[in-house]
């Protein structure tokens, strides 16, 4: 069983690592438009600051002995992570959507913060 703080750590570490992969699925498209030079650095700042923070939330999981085993997609809605801990296995499931508007929300907000630093 993993704690209330757990729980919302490796959240956290679920939207960052989503957003790291869609970001890097992104990126290959990226790279082929006529204005790829414009939207690269603001692509490669955005996937630094998640990979840190994803790398520090998975870091912070590792400490507690919880790791993410893999995704399994139930259905077009729906998808179940495995995740192991130190006394048992868990599954969690996943709105698809609900997941996707996070990971949306968490990439404006690093967008909207460097904004506003400038």
């Amino acid at each position: 069983m993993i704690s209330f703080e757990q729980r919302r750590l490796l959240h956290k570490y679920v939207v960052y690592d989503m957003a790291v992969q869609t970001l890097q699925r992104d990126y290959k498209v990226i790279e082929n438009l006529k204005m790829s030079k414009v939207y690269l650095p603001i692509l490669d700042k955005l996937l630094d600051d998640i990979s840190q923070e994803c790398y520090n939330s998975k870091r912070l999981l590792v400490k507690d002995k919880i790791r993410v085993v893999r995704w399994e997609k139930t259905n077009e809605y729906f998808s179940d992570l495995i995740v192991a801990t130190a006394g048992e296995d868990l599954i969690l499931t996943y709105a698809n959507m609900a997941l996707k508007t996070q990971v949306e929300k968490l990439l404006n907000q690093h967008l909207y913060k460097d904004e506003v630093k400038n």
